[in-house]
């Protein structure tokens, strides 16, 4: 796989800057392909939790902290093509609940979002055993 795939890694409002690009990502393009899809282009925003209310505020009409959101931009279902908003801070404190790194819990929510472009669902029980089982073959095949 190339490193010039079209997943492009941004900040707003943090310091925070992933580690890995290239690995980054080849691991989110094998997702995509292993579902099937094609990569039109993926933007990652890593914010602050200010930052990311704000969106949910404005975008969703939610007004709570949340660890990420995500913009499916796609013209048609075969193509992924998004931006993912994700709080560092949330990250970074969920990471702590739930005892996993920082990165393992990065990777996490990196890879749900992604799902969620590529059409999987996490409002019933049934299709969040559904996501939080894919989320976990993907996370098994980093290799990074």
């Amino acid at each position: 796989m190339s490193s010039n795939v079209s997943i492009f890694f941004f900040s707003e409002q943090t310091t925070y800057k992933p580690k890995q690009i290239k690995a980054l990502k080849n691991w989110v393009l094998s997702v995509i392909n292993a579902e099937n899809f094609q990569l039109q282009e993926l933007n990652f925003i890593f914010c602050s939790d200010d930052y990311l209310l704000k969106i949910n505020r404005e975008y969703l009409k939610h007004d709570t902290y949340t660890d990420t959101i995500t913009f499916d931009n796609s013209e048609n279902k075969e193509n992924v093509f998004g931006d993912v908003f994700i709080s560092v801070d949330r990250v970074r404190e969920n990471a702590k609940l739930f005892k996993n790194s920082l990165a393992d819990e990065l990777h996490r929510v990196m890879v749900h979002s992604t799902l969620h472009l590529l059409g999987y669902k996490d409002k019933s029980a049934k299709d969040k055993t559904l996501m939080t089982d894919k989320e976990n073959e993907y996370l098994a095949i980093r290799n990074f």
